[in-house]
C-alpha cells in the first residue's frame, strides 16, 4: 500500500485542510501520516490518520507575548519577521530533529504544506520520492499581485510584485536557512542550498491549491502544474452532535451573527469583548461570538449573545445573518462557502488580501482592520452585511457555486494521478 507523508504547520486553519486531504486520501486506499505540532494530536488521530508530533503548542505559542506582537503586526513586514524569529522559527530545529526518525522515511512521496517547500522538498530529494506542495493561501510569485504578506498599495511600480517573492524568500531563509542546510548536510548527506535557489526549486512541484478561482483569479505566468481544486471542506464532523442550548439559541429568533478572532490573540481581551457587544447592541442584531485564542467573552454575556468555544464552521455559517472573522483563509473558505455575507477584521498576513477580496467580489463591506476595530465600525458593517440585498444575493451565489466544487475530491484525483505517474518515474 502506498504510504503518503503530510506536513503541516501553523494554527488551525491551516492544518485542518490538510487533515481532511488526508482522510479523504486515506478513504481511497492511502496509508497517510501528518506531521504536525503536538497539540494537533486530537485532530488528527479523529479523522483516523497516523500523527508525528513535532514539539510545539500553536495555541500557546499564538497566545504568548511574542504571539501577541505577531498577532498585532499588520502589515508592518519587519516586525512580522521579528515576531516569527520569536514564534514559530524557534522550532527550525525541532522540525529537522522529527523528520530525521528512520521511521520518517518509510514513506512513498510527501505532501508539504510549508511555504517554499522547505523540509518536504528536501527530503523527498533525499529519499527519491514525489514531493506535491499543497496552499491555502496564493503565495506563488506572480507579476499579478504582491505575495499576501505585503502591501499592495505600491503594485503600480515596475516589479515589485515579483520582488516581494524575492523578499519573502529571504526572510523565509533567514529564519530556516541555516537549520535546513545543517540538516542537509549532516542528516540527509546533500549539499547547501544557497539563498534564492533553495526556493526557486519549489517551482519544480506540482501545486495544490485548496480555494477556489471563483475567489482568485488565476495568475496568466502560473504553470500547467498549480491546480485550483476547491475549498477544501466537509459539512458533517465525526463525533460532534451541537449542543442543545446552541440549538435552543438559534431556534430562539432570526438568524444572528457570528463574531469570532480564530486563532489569533489580543493584548485586551475584555476591551475587544466590551467593543464587539456594543457593536452587535448597535447594529440590533443576535450574535454567537467564539471565545477562539484571544479569550472572547469570558465574562456574563446578555441573553442576546450566546458564547460559542467550538462548533464546526461547515454546519454553523450557513445558519448565520452575517459571519465577522480575522479572516484565516480556512474561516474565509467556510464563511464564503456558507453564502452570507462575511465581514473581515484581519490582524496580518493573509487576511489583508481576503478582505479585499470579499469586497471586490461583493459579498462583504469594506474589511475593518483589527487596530481600527470599533463598536460604530463594527455596527455599520452588521447592519450593511444585514440589510444590503444586492450584496447577500451576491454572498449566496457565490456560495452556490463554491458548494458545488468538491475540492477534496478533486484533490484527490489530482494526488493519484501524480503519485502514480512519479512513482513509475522512480
Amino acid at each position: 500500500m502506498t504510504h503518503l507523508t503530510i506536513l503541516a504547520l501553523g494554527s488551525w486553519g491551516d492544518i485542518l485542510p490538510n487533515v481532511l486531504l488526508g482522510h479523504k486520501l486515506k478513504a481511497v486506499g492511502y496509508d497517510v501520516r501528518v506531521v504536525s505540532f503536538e497539540n494537533f494530536a486530537p485532530l488528527v488521530t479523529q479523522y483516523g490518520l497516523d500523527f508525528e508530533p513535532i514539539p510545539g503548542d500553536a495555541q500557546a505559542i499564538m497566545t504568548s507575548n511574542a504571539g501577541v506582537a505577531l498577532a498585532g503586526s499588520g502589515q508592518n513586514v519587519l516586525k512580522q519577521w521579528q515576531s516569527l524569529r520569536a514564534t514559530f522559527w524557534q522550532m527550525a530545529e525541532d522540525i529537522a530533529h522529527v523528520l530525521s526518525q528512520p521511521h520518517i522515511w518509510q514513506t512513498d512521496a510527501i505532501i508539504n504544506q510549508l511555504p517554499g517547500g522547505i523540509y518536504g522538498r528536501d527530503l523527498a530529494a533525499k529519499l527519491q520520492i514525489p514531493m506535491i506542495a499543497v496552499a491555502v493561501i496564493p503565495m506563488l510569485p506572480t507579476r499579478t499581485m504582491p505575495m499576501v504578506a505585503f502591501p499592495s498599495t505600491l503594485s503600480f511600480l515596475p516589479g515589485y510584485n515579483r520582488l516581494t517573492y524575492q523578499l519573502a524568500e529571504l526572510i523565509m531563509f533567514s529564519g530556516f536557512g541555516r537549520p535546513i542546510n545543517r540538516w542537509r548536510e549532516k542528516v540527509l548527506g546533500l549539499p547547501k542550498q544557497p539563498l534564492f535557489d533553495a526556493f526557486k526549486l519549489s517551482s519544480l512541484y506540482p501545486t495544490l491549491l485548496g480555494f477556489s478561482q471563483a475567489v482568485v483569479p488565476r495568475p496568466a505566468d502560473w504553470g500547467d502544474d498549480v491546480h485550483f481544486t476547491g475549498y477544501w471542506q466537509q459539512s458533517q464532523e465525526p463525533d460532534w452532535t451541537p449542543p442543545d442550548d446552541l440549538v435552543a439559541f438559534l431556534q430562539a429568533g432570526p438568524p444572528p451573527v457570528f463574531i469570532g478572532f480564530g486563532s489569533m490573540s489580543v493584548n485586551d481581551p475584555e476591551q475587544v469583548t466590551r467593543e464587539v457587544l456594543q457593536g452587535v447592541r448597535l447594529s440590533g442584531q443576535r450574535a454567537v461570538l467564539q471565545s477562539g485564542w484571544a479569550g472572547l467573552g469570558k465574562h456574563d454575556l446578555p441573553d442576546t449573545i450566546y458564547p460559542l468555544t467550538y462548533a464546526p464552521y461547515a454546519w454553523l455559517f450557513p445558519q448565520m445573518a452575517a459571519i465577522v472573522h480575522h479572516g484565516g483563509s480556512g474561516t474565509t473558505g467556510f464563511s464564503l462557502w456558507a453564502g452570507v455575507p462575511t465581514i473581515l477584521t484581519p490582524f496580518l498576513f493573509d487576511q489583508f488580501y481576503w478582505g479585499k477580496r470579499v469586497q471586490a467580489l461583493g459579498v462583504g463591506p469594506a474589511p475593518i482592520p483589527h487596530k481600527k476595530l470599533t463598536a460604530t465600525r463594527l455596527a455599520a458593517a452588521i447592519e450593511t452585511a444585514v440589510s444590503n440585498t444586492a450584496m447577500r444575493q451576491r454572498a449566496a451565489a457565490l456560495g452556490q457555486r463554491l458548494q458545488q466544487e468538491d475540492g477534496l475530491a478533486t484533490a484527490v484525483t489530482i494526488v493519484q494521478k501524480i503519485v502514480r505517474k512519479d512513482l513509475s518515474d522512480f
